[in-house]
């Protein structure tokens, strides 16, 4: 991995175990996301997967499908609901990972977990952090995934690149997270629950 990232100290950011968050943790829509009953949220996780590269970590993300009914086109991490036959977060994170993208469950290196993070749209997500060490061989889910690409931690990272903006969401007005960046030529937007986990980890590591 490049000098510029502190393996060790990524380390000491995350959690052993599944931790839920406090009040303390930045939501962009707090209000909504901590209000709701947690036995009423769909439970789901999802693989943060940075891969090291020579010229700096790089997040694995994915676009959904344009024809899927929830979210079409959104930027994601490989993930899903959590099934009666997974023992663990890290376990959905990974069986998700490989139906999403080909991605061998052996390959990723499990550093820890972000904090829970809670949707309005009534789920509560495990974000599992690992690392990737190169060459990786993918095979895409066209029912599912458009593309995957790679965004330079760094950029994702950088703060003028945050921004927030809000929807109405049944009758509503709910804040989200946004994160401008570049990625394989392309202007990227992400946005929600995925920019809100990265941001979860920028916040740590700062």
């Amino acid at each position: 991995m490049s000098a510029d990232f502190d393996l060790q100290h990524l380390r000491a950011c995350l959690a052993p175990e599944p931790v839920a968050a406090t009040d303390e943790d930045d939501f962009a829509d707090k209000a909504a996301a901590m209000d709701i009953e947690e036995a009423t949220l769909t439970p789901s996780a999802v693989l943060f997967a940075i891969v090291q590269r020579k010229e700096g970590a790089r997040a694995l993300l994915t676009r959904r499908a344009d024809h899927l009914r929830d979210h079409p086109g959104q930027i994601s991490f490989p993930g899903g609901r959590m099934e009666a036959c997974d023992p663990s977060p890290i376990h959905t994170a990974l069986r998700e990972a490989e139906e999403e993208i080909g991605l061998t469950q052996n390959l990723p290196q499990i550093q820890g977990y972000l904090p829970t993070y809670r949707t309005a749209t009534g789920f509560l997500i495990y974000p599992v952090v690992a690392l990737l060490t190169p060459p990786l061989t993918l095979r895409l889910d066209a029912s599912e995934v458009a593309e995957a690409f790679e965004a330079p931690l760094a950029t994702l990272f950088d703060p003028t690149r945050h921004r927030r903006e809000s929807i109405v969401y049944k009758g509503a007005r709910h804040e989200y997270n946004v994160i401008d960046c570049e990625a394989d030529g392309k202007q990227r937007r992400v946005w929600g629950a995925t920019a809100g986990m990265i941001l979860s980890l920028y916040r740590r590591m700062r």
